[in-house]
């Protein structure tokens, strides 16, 4: 399968997941398998630089969310 139609597959797919309530580990998994997806296409592929500007920022975006999930708090 090309990896931009298993991009679209992933979509739906956290998008049915979303509609069943599935637990929040379950969906970020599923953000971070997609997140690596686009990053994996971008690389491959010729596309726009604002995509790949924008898979940059979803994984910067990531990675903040994921810091301060584990940042100690005082």
């Amino acid at each position: 399968m090309a990896k931009d139609h298993a991009i679209l597959e992933r979509l739906r797919r956290i998008d049915a997941l979303r509609s069943d309530d599935a637990p929040a580990a379950v969906l970020l998994d599923e953000v971070r398998a997609l997140l690596a997806d686009a990053e994996g296409w971008v690389s491959e592929e010729h596309v726009p630089s604002r995509t790949t500007e924008a898979v940059r920022g979803a994984r910067d975006a990531l990675s903040a969310g994921e810091s301060a999930l584990v940042a100690p708090h005082f």
